[in-house]
């Protein structure tokens, strides 16, 4: 079984490569989907969440806006809340290797790969990738979002340059689907789990 780790910063399109990679057969483990399991309603973090960080969960429900303005700009919040969620994340993790221990390649869609020190785990890295002005103006489209919170997002994750650099391969999102797609069956042909065709 091959480990393929897929990661890029916010806006390169990662859920869109990693919807190809499962349509071409591979099993995907979504973390963020995890987390928003976990911390949506009736997700078995809300309780922990609340007791850390009161305010941020109402009437059993965790406000994840609230949430993130509290831990955004606040390393040490932020600490707190990826020590309740990462050993979840992790575990979840383990069960989805566990259920799918006979195919030939799982792919892991992780947004903080390099940050959290986690690239070991897995055989391969795919970094997804697109150039800054594609990258904001994909980021600025979503609802609520501005560029001071970008910038203080960014701030956060390694430059994509950088990630560029520790990837065993790279998808370039800038151009169109058809293209990313070709990128996503190549590198399964490469990897020996799928043709080209």
């Amino acid at each position: 079984m091959i480990k393929i780790a897929l990661t890029g910063s916010i806006g390169m399109g990662k859920s869109t490569v990693a919807a190809m990679f499962e349509r071409a057969g591979v099993p995907l483990f979504d973390a963020d989907a995890v987390v928003r399991g976990l911390q949506g309603p009736g997700g078995a973090l809300v309780e922990r969440i609340g007791e850390r960080f009161p305010g941020s969960v109402r009437g059993g429900v965790l406000d994840r806006e609230v949430l993130a303005g509290m831990v955004l700009d606040d390393h040490a919040q932020l600490s707190d809340l990826e020590a309740i969620v990462h050993p979840a994340v992790y575990d979840a993790r383990r069960a989805f290797l566990e259920e799918h221990q006979d195919a030939p390649a799982l792919l892991f869609d992780i947004p903080l790969l390099f940050e959290t020190g986690a690239e070991e785990e897995f055989d391969k890295v795919v970094v997804v990738s697109a150039s800054p002005d594609v990258q904001r103006a994909r980021v600025l489209k979503r609802a609520g979002m501005t560029q001071e919170r970008l910038d203080s997002i960014l701030e956060r994750q390694m430059p994509d340059q950088e990630k560029r650099a520790r990837a065993d391969f790279v998808i370039d999102t800038s151009g169109d689907l058809s293209t990313t797609e070709t990128q996503v069956r190549h590198i399964l042909a490469c990897l020996g789990v799928a043709g080209e065709g």
